[in-house]
């Protein structure tokens, strides 16, 4: 979405004035605030946080504050998206900086994913979920929090359920329970490392969809085989981590426990000792005993703060050049200063909000994933 330039009073103003200013725009709005942060987000951001975590923590918590006026999401485009879907309507969701998207949501959009459901209909003849018990050629749509709400809405509407990396495993066994396939956007490899988890083969029983292919690359009789088809989808941060990192970290620190998020490639998985979403690296890396060393495969600003609160470990990030997420960073202090200043003024700049007929499917699906939760539910 289009971000106009900030005014020119906020675009020169020192790191300590805009801090200031943020806390006194915090205290005069008082209970009607609530401000989110991603883990993704820099320290200069998540210092004014009431709340912290990854999407599926921070899907919880927007609706944690009904008596709030406004929920001011530190985060991306679809995250604010799913906090308005989620929210009673007489809040107002507000996203700091328009300009604050995700390349990975971009690369499904909602056209390519009805052509590709009609595309693996003409294949598969009803790959519709019915009643009964479910046929091998059902399919079930299941897409990642990182997607657009249009998307969240399709998934809604034929059945499905959005997942996080928290809940991935438990989303696609709910899935499996009720049809014979998963459709699983965009992010290939979170969806071909949750199949392995599961004992799916990755060869013989996953295919890669591609969007700009006739049936996505694939042959009918590779469709008819897999259980999983994946998107075409990935994340850039995610992809930077490597095997040889991997090798380097083990090389340079003997007895370095790695983990990374499986949003990675498989071979980079499977090379690490753990994986997990970045609140389980979290809870990981704390429960640790002090004096260990461990190498963390996911966005840098996470890992630099994990290290500084968890002093009594050894905590590096397994790109030594540096990888922040730099959609994440595009919410600069003074975006979230204008917008709340614009509040104490009455003024309501960058709302987040979807379409009523949208949210509808979006927040059935939605509220599967919060019902599924974490666990491996099979009913």
């Amino acid at each position: 979405m289009y971000q106009a330039p900030l005014p020119q009073e906020y675009t020169g103003l020192d790191d300590a004035t805009v801090a200031a200013r943020i806390d006194a725009a915090r205290a005069k709005l008082g209970k009607k605030l609530v401000i989110l942060g991603h883990h993704y987000q820099r320290d200069e951001i998540i210092a004014h946080a009431d709340y912290r975590g990854d999407s599926y923590k921070l899907a919880k918590d927007a609706g944690s504050h009904p008596e709030a006026d406004y929920i001011v999401f530190c985060g991306v485009h679809f995250m604010a998206e799913s906090a308005d879907i989620l929210t009673p309507e007489n809040q107002v969701v507000i996203l700091p900086n328009l300009a604050a998207g995700c390349s990975m949501a971009d690369m499904a959009n909602h056209f390519q994913v009805r052509s590709a459901w009609k595309q693996i209909s003409s294949v598969l003849g009803d790959i519709e979920v019915g009643s009964g018990q479910p046929g091998p050629n059902t399919v079930m749509p299941v897409t990642y929090i990182n997607s657009a709400a249009n998307l969240k809405a399709f998934v809604g509407e034929h059945g499905g359920t959005v997942c996080t990396s928290s809940n991935a495993r438990a989303a696609v066994e709910w899935a499996f329970a009720r049809a014979g396939k998963v459709l699983f956007f965009p992010d290939q490899h979170l969806g071909r490392n949750t199949g392995v988890a599961m004992g799916i083969d990755p060869d013989a029983e996953m295919a890669l969809w591609d969007p700009f292919k006739p049936l996505g690359g694939n042959t009918p009789v590779k469709l008819k085989a897999a259980k999983i088809l994946l998107w075409k989808g990935h994340c850039s941060v995610h992809k930077r981590f490597t095997v040889e990192q991997i090798e380097e970290a083990r090389r340079e620190h003997p007895g370095v426990t790695v983990m990374v998020h499986p949003e990675c490639e498989l071979e980079v998985v499977r090379a690490s000792d753990l994986n997990g979403s970045t609140e389980a690296i979290l809870k990981a890396v704390t429960d640790a005993p002090a004096g260990t060393t461990w190498a963390i495969g996911t966005e840098v600003n996470l890992v630099k703060r994990l290290a500084k609160e968890q002093s009594d470990k050894t905590i590096f990030c397994l790109d030594s050049q540096i990888c922040p997420c730099a959609t994440m960073y595009r919410i600069h202090p003074s975006f979230l200063l204008y917008a709340l200043e614009e509040l104490v003024e009455g003024r309501v700049v960058n709302q987040i909000k979807v379409p009523e007929e949208t949210a509808r499917w979006a927040r059935i699906a939605l509220s599967r994933m919060l019902q599924i939760g974490t666990a491996s539910p099979k009913d």
